[in-house]
């Protein structure tokens, strides 16, 4: 069986990538067993929790991160230098338990799959 990686490298409410990700994410895990989710650049602000989306009319669905766990997924990783370059820390709660690695080790978990999907 092949390992998928997805990674998110957008933010949420800007473009419709997070949420269509999301949704292939949900309708591939009925397929695939071996899938990991990566972060980087502005996709780490789809780890936070606490967003207003009524502001700019559209609805929240970084909440729905969430069920993963439901699926059997469990590997999640975010990139360190996106954290910081977007004003986060390592302390920061997230709405995954992710792995945050440096840019060398993030690379490293992303070799170790057949497919990248980018979202």
């Amino acid at each position: 069986m092949k390992k998928i990686a997805f990674v998110f490298s957008h933010s949420p409410h800007g473009t419709t990538f997070g949420k269509e990700g999301l949704d292939v994410i949900l309708g591939t895990s009925a397929i695939l067993k071996e899938m990991s989710l990566f972060f980087i650049g502005d996709g780490v602000l789809q780890l936070f929790k606490s967003y207003k989306s009524e502001r700019i009319l559209t609805r929240d669905y970084t909440s729905l991160f969430t069920l993963l766990s439901l699926y059997k997924i469990k590997d999640f990783y975010c990139c360190k230098l996106s954290l910081l370059q977007n004003g986060f820390d390592m302390n920061t709660k997230f709405i995954l338990p992710v792995n945050i690695l440096n840019s060398y080790f993030l690379r490293a978990k992303l070799d170790d799959h057949d497919a990248i999907i980018n979202f």
